[in-house]
């Protein structure tokens, strides 16, 4: 059953949080993921959201979590606490 990440991102150092998207698409491509969202045009129709949102899909939360746990995926968080605000969830599919 698929997985996805969803996360919504504030971008607060644009030249850093290059870095982290670089490393990070390196690693959802490593671990059979593929971005379904990133970035681009959206509009909150209820609450309220960070401006930049993604959605990557996996084979499966285990994949997901190996991805998220990997050596790549953690030195691209480096990046991604130094240049953003953040909230990211694991969904499992249906």
């Amino acid at each position: 059953m698929s997985a996805y990440w969803i996360a919504h991102v504030n971008v607060t150092d644009a030249a850093v949080y290059a870095r982290y998207a670089e490393l990070a698409g390196k690693a959802i491509a490593a671990h059979g993921g593929r971005f379904l969202v990133r970035g681009g045009e959206y509009e909150v129709m209820e609450g309220s959201c960070r401006p930049r949102n993604v959605i990557a899909e996996f084979p499966d939360m285990e994949t997901a979590r190996r991805c998220y746990n990997s050596e790549t995926y953690r030195e691209a968080l480096s990046y991604a606490h130094q240049a953003s605000e953040r909230d990211l969830v694991l969904l499992q599919g249906i």
